[in-house]
């Protein structure tokens, strides 16, 4: 493994609770594999998969007050419910934190939560390995979104989508408006 893989899953592994350190590498691993089927860069997939929580630990307020001193936009939904900021936040300090400068490898971590209309290839790898991760125990339709995942990427994204926002609805939970956004921008594609 590279050394600033290593370096990075050293520092994270002090920062991240023991389950969100044990998701982070299955996403790591999960993204590789797709990034293998898809023929993406192998490399860019295992640096967000790694990344992609490196906020995910840091309690709400302390993410919005992050977000305000560097001035990242927060939009009402995600000041009414934190834990989305950290998908912003974690692509900040991605690049100020840990040093990463590919722009591709920030982009996924920044919209490996709600997706994104019109995402690339390695958006998507991230988006659906958070989802499909081998740790992941609960998630509607999962054995088969594991499958359709190496089938066909778009419509795992969609699937997931789907998902996401029926369990949302059902829960009563905020969805952000850039998930309904990314869901509708991929059906309309899919027809």
């Amino acid at each position: 493994m590279d050394e600033q893989l290593k370096h990075i899953r050293k520092q994270l592994k002090k920062e991240l609770d023991r389950n969100r350190y044990q998701h982070t590498l299955g996403v790591m691993y999960t993204a590789a594999c797709l990034a293998m089927r898809y023929e993406a860069d192998l490399y860019q997939a295992m640096l967000a998969g790694l990344l992609h929580d490196c906020a995910k630990c840091i309690p709400g307020n302390e993410q919005i007050s992050l977000c305000k001193k560097n001035f990242i936009v927060i939009r009402e939904v995600e000041r009414e419910n934190p834990s989305l900021l950290h998908a912003k936040l974690g692509a900040f300090l991605a690049r100020t934190k840990y040093g990463i400068e590919d722009t591709a490898v920030l982009h996924a971590i920044e919209v490996h939560t709600t997706g994104s209309p019109g995402m690339n290839l390695l958006d998507k790898i991230i988006f659906i390995a958070d989802y499909i991760e081998p740790n992941r125990e609960k998630a509607e339709n999962l054995r088969e979104v594991r499958a359709l995942a190496f089938r066909d990427i778009d419509q795992a994204v969609v699937q997931i989508l789907h998902d996401t926002i029926h369990y949302l609805n059902y829960k009563k939970g905020a969805i952000d408006i850039k998930t309904q956004e990314t869901y509708q921008y991929y059906i309309e594609l899919l027809k």
